[in-house]
């Protein structure tokens, strides 16, 4: 398959500290999803609009920094994603006074919420029907939910219930964005616009989301390439998709993969 080095080369932009000394105690850089967003840890400006906002939406899956207690009461939207990677998942909610989570139960993630703002009541149980356990909770109260457990938080203050929810490995579609808990539901139980929902999209929504990576395979057919190439190569981008990847990122990784021998079987196959 083409693949052109320069396509994609702010990814490589920002630098990985790791097993460093860090002995800095002024202002520390932050490193965003997208080239030019770079700030400082006690401001923010890379990340900021024209109001002083934070710019809340999905920085996965690169690496990043952010003050999670401010964007976190910021946050005016039953869910938004913050962070999506292939591991794990950061979301902000707020939760309407009166109002709650809604009961449920996901079998193989793991969960942890933290309060930044208000109050309320957490239960869980093994049995939908007997929710045995039960907590008052408050600013800085963090919740686990281990997979498999049904459990619901409700808001039991006189404010927006303002948390962040870390999910391990993510729930939601990257990008998601649910404004209230009935966009949420509409999403979930794929009830978005009378049609199927999967994930957040409708099946129209995701054809139109990996069109590019259908033109991507097209030009592949016009060079010659041999089909089995193109079917490994195409179904493994439309895996990482699934994984939460943009399908430039997937497009990008799996060309990486071939390009540097990491999968010899890739290189097998194109030289076939």
């Amino acid at each position: 398959m083409y693949y052109d080095p320069y396509m994609y080369s702010w990814q490589y932009q920002y630098p990985y500290y790791g097993n460093a000394q860090m002995n800095h105690h002024g202002r520390q850089p932050i490193y965003g999803a997208f080239p030019g967003e770079v700030g400082h840890a006690n401001g923010f400006n890379g990340f900021r609009s024209s109001n002083g906002h934070i710019s809340l939406r999905d920085y996965g899956p690169n690496p990043f920094v952010i003050n999670i207690n401010e964007a976190t009461k910021q946050n005016d939207t039953f869910r938004t994603a913050l962070w999506t990677g292939e591991h794990l998942q950061v979301t902000l909610m707020s939760i309407d006074v009166g109002e709650d989570i809604g009961l449920e139960m996901h079998p193989n993630v793991d969960q942890f919420l933290r309060i930044e703002q208000g109050q309320g009541i957490v239960r869980m149980g093994k049995n939908k029907n007997n929710l045995n356990f039960e907590r008052n909770v408050y600013d800085d109260s963090a919740i686990i939910i281990p997979a498999g457990t049904w459990h619901n938080l409700t808001n039991t203050g006189n404010t927006p219930l303002k948390l962040y929810s870390i999910y391990a490995p993510p729930n939601h579609p990257f990008g998601t964005v649910h404004v209230t808990k009935a966009d949420a539901m509409a999403a979930e139980e794929g009830h978005g616009n009378g049609n199927t929902n999967v994930f957040g999209k409708t099946p129209d929504e995701w054809v139109k989301h990996t069109e590019f990576l259908v033109n991507e395979g097209l030009e592949d057919v016009k060079r010659g390439i041999n089909a089995t190439h193109i079917l490994q190569e195409f179904i493994l981008m439309g895996v990482l998709v699934g994984k939460g990847y943009s399908p430039e990122k997937a497009y990008e990784t799996v060309e990486e993969w071939e390009r540097t021998g990491e999968s010899k079987l890739l290189q097998q196959s194109k030289n076939m």
